[in-house]
């Protein structure tokens, strides 16, 4: 055995258990959507910390796991990070962003307002690093973009497979969250996930996903 190295210890089913596995947790994910409309139920702290530690499990460049996960359940930053938000957002709205951005939206029904930023029970926020300091001296990551995200997924993931709902929020810019979370130089901002419980009775738009021959080529 290689030094460092110790034995794989994943799973493995015959051909019929993995296809039929595949199929369900494919028609289970299928039901994942993005809520704009949140209760306030309260979510434990033990929840949120063993959500994190699936999307910590995500594989990322020479495993350097360049990322920070802000989870934020105090009412009164949840408040300044609404406020600072819906201001970038406002900006968005009125100018910042395209006609044709603008159209695009239009079906979902959304605009600067962001209630969710204070009534969901907890926000996280995805810090990419691009590099980290080891006693005073800057050591390289590699595929920080492409690591973050696979850890995000892995979190938008796990966070549905506890039941709970989420959205992917983007206010651009978004510096204001480094600021008010008061991160360090060598951490951005990648992503502002409110998770929850949906209100009672909660809509989503009527939308229908591409078909496996809209967006795969095989080549056998």
């Amino acid at each position: 055995m290689k030094e460092n190295f110790i034995p794989y210890k994943g799973q493995q089913f015959s051909k019929e258990e993995s296809e039929a596995r595949a199929r369900a947790y494919y028609e289970y994910m299928d039901q994942r959507r993005s809520i704009r409309e949140f209760s306030d139920r309260p979510v434990s702290k033990t929840l949120i910390e063993n959500l994190i530690l699936t999307a910590s499990s995500a594989p990322s460049g020479a495993h350097k796991q360049p990322w920070t996960f802000c989870a934020v359940s105090s009412p009164t930053i949840k408040a300044e990070i609404r406020k600072a938000a819906e201001e970038e957002e406002y900006t968005n709205y009125h100018g910042r962003m395209s006609d044709d951005w603008l159209d695009d939206l239009a079906q979902f029904g959304t605009d600067w307002h962001k209630p969710f930023l204070t009534i969901a029970p907890w926000l996280i926020i995805v810090f990419k690093k691009a590099y980290d300091i080891e006693n005073g001296e800057k050591k390289k990551n590699y595929y920080v973009n492409e690591s973050v995200g696979l850890a995000t997924g892995f979190l938008l993931t796990a966070i549905h497979q506890a039941g709970l709902v989420t959205l992917t929020h983007t206010p651009s810019p978004m510096n204001f969250l480094q600021k008010i979370l008061k991160r360090p130089e060598n951490e951005r901002p990648f992503l502002l996930i409110p998770v929850g419980y949906p209100v009672a009775n909660v809509e989503v738009p009527d939308l229908t996903r591409k078909g496996l021959d809209e967006m795969t080529v095989f080549f056998e």
